[in-house]
């Protein structure tokens, strides 16, 4: 692979780790989740073909919940510390994000 290339997909693959790693919003206060990631987590939630903005939102969501996506060989936690991040993530939506029902 040429010199160009190599620095381009490295270019490329930094600038979407960033973009995972801010959505660009600080949640309003008090709150864990911003608007965006309650609208992207209901997006994934409802089944139909993800965006990489609604990924990108899930990963920031997770990341605010302590886990850390370095390579699974290297965490002797994983797939622990991810599922205990989901379950948080998860718990914020609900308390956060889901609709209330009225009746």
């Amino acid at each position: 692979m040429g010199t160009t290339r190599k620095h381009w997909l490295i270019a490329f693959a930094s600038a979407s780790l960033l973009a995972g790693c801010a959505v660009g919003e600080m949640p309003p206060p008090g709150r864990y989740l911003t608007d965006r990631e309650c609208h992207d987590l209901t997006a994934l939630k409802t089944n139909a073909t993800p965006t990489m903005a609604e990924h990108q939102s899930e990963l920031a969501a997770l990341r605010k919940a302590g886990y850390d996506p370095s390579p699974f060989w290297d965490d002797p936690y994983y797939p622990e510390d991810l599922q205990a991040a989901q379950r948080l993530v998860d718990y914020w939506y609900r308390i956060e994000c889901a609709p209330t029902q009225t009746q």
